[in-house]
């Protein structure tokens, strides 16, 4: 469905995130952007280029692919 991968990398990144003991601002400052966009990206409502998951992916110590995923 639209936008599934979108809502599905927004939760595999919450979950990351949280399980490093980031807040969303402290991780969005790292990722070098706005806390408020990060919000958006953990709840699906972002269009992501591969650019950033990649960028993403590599702040979290993830394979990109594995974000993805279920």
């Amino acid at each position: 469905m639209e936008g599934d991968l979108q809502r599905i990398f927004g939760r595999n990144l919450r979950r990351y995130r949280e399980q490093r003991g980031l807040s969303q601002e402290a991780f969005a400052d790292v990722v070098g952007v706005h806390r408020t966009y990060m919000g958006g990206v953990e709840r699906g409502e972002r269009n992501l280029t591969l650019k950033s998951v990649e960028r993403i992916a590599e702040v979290i110590e993830v394979d990109p692919l594995e974000m993805l995923r279920e």
